[in-house]
């Protein structure tokens, strides 16, 4: 019984399946996943906009514009670098439309929807790197959650290890009998490969980033965008090393994982616009900046200022009494 129990504790065991369906209907993990990333890091960017100055309601419109471009930068990304998996003999051009069957490259996905921030935030007339800078935890924590739909799908993951957390990768069947990794059933849980879960040190380091960039940012009243800056810095360092670990097929140059370069130019790129970015001082005040893009705005009528007005006329006209000017000429 003992040894049976070790056997358990020694290895971690993958999903059944990542699918369930309701009726005709699919229900993926990995969708699911994306969906609570995206509404954590709202919640919380909302929160931290409001906290920074903001106005409550704005990440959610900003929003409106980022997740539909990030979602479409993350899955150009991903068909481009992984061009292989659709393109060629035998494969199927429009299984790179099929995004709920994974594949999203986080590098597109933040590009692009940088992108549809920076709309969003034109339109709304809020400047772009506050924003960013509110969003930064909240977007490396929905990445957390993301990789749990790694998980389910029995994806991204290492070479073998004898570990005590290596991850078991079941044998999956569809129903018509076909081998399927991501829409099958495990038959059994007798592990066809045990492997380092790659996509369980990243959620882990991607946390690990969030408690980072909310401690820097409060000890040291970064803003600028200094605080997205530190994000894509340390989830890039996380990244280099995880990728070199992982034995998914992956486009190549000079036989490394093509993520493992751009992993490398996007933390220089981060940690040179942090330090740059310095110079411009602690963080921004966004109410005062906004006022500032808006001069001609008038002041809200609240009763003080309707009682400060009123009380300013009356001694106006007191003036005008005891002056010279007011003795009007017979």
């Amino acid at each position: 019984m003992l040894n049976g129990l070790n056997a358990v504790l020694a290895t971690i065991p993958s999903p059944d399946r990542g699918v369930w369906y309701l009726g005709p209907l699919p229900i993926r993990a990995y969708a699911l996943c994306i969906i609570a990333g995206i509404i954590v890091a709202i919640w919380w960017g909302e929160r931290r906009w409001v906290e920074r100055g903001g106005i409550k309601g704005e990440v959610t419109d900003i929003a409106v514009w980022a997740v539909p471009f990030g979602l479409v930068g993350g899955r150009l990304y991903h068909v481009i670098t992984d061009n292989q998996k659709y393109f060629g003999p035998g494969k199927d051009p429009l299984a790179a439309l099929e995004i709920w069957n994974g594949g999203l490259g986080i590098w597109g996905a933040i590009a692009l929807g940088a992108v549809g921030a920076w709309i969003g935030c034109r339109r709304r007339g809020i400047p772009l790197p506050a924003m960013a800078d509110a969003l930064a935890p909240g977007i490396v924590v929905a990445q957390a959650i993301g990789r749990l739909g790694n998980y389910f799908n029995q994806e991204l993951y290492g070479g073998d290890t004898t570990l005590p957390w290596g991850l078991e990768i079941y044998r999956r069947i569809t129903p018509e009998g076909r081998e399927d990794a991501l829409a099958g059933i495990a038959v059994d849980h007798t592990p066809i490969q045990v492997v380092h879960p790659t996509f369980l040190y990243e959620l882990l380091w991607n946390l690990g980033v969030a408690l980072l960039v909310v401690w820097a940012d409060r000890k040291f009243r970064l803003g600028h965008g200094r605080v997205f800056a530190l994000y894509v810095a340390g989830y890039t360092a996380g990244r280099f090393w995880i990728e070199l670990m992982r034995t998914d097929e992956a486009t190549l140059i000079l036989g490394t994982r093509v993520n493992v370069f751009v992993s490398a130019l996007v933390f220089l790129g981060a940690v040179a616009y942090f330090v740059l970015a310095k110079s411009r001082g602690e963080r921004e005040d966004v109410a005062a900046l906004r006022a500032a893009d808006k001069p001609g705005d008038e002041a809200p009528v609240t009763e003080e200022t309707v009682v400060e007005t009123t009380a300013d006329a009356d001694a106006d006209v007191k003036d005008k009494k005891g002056s010279p000017e007011s003795v009007k000429p017979e």
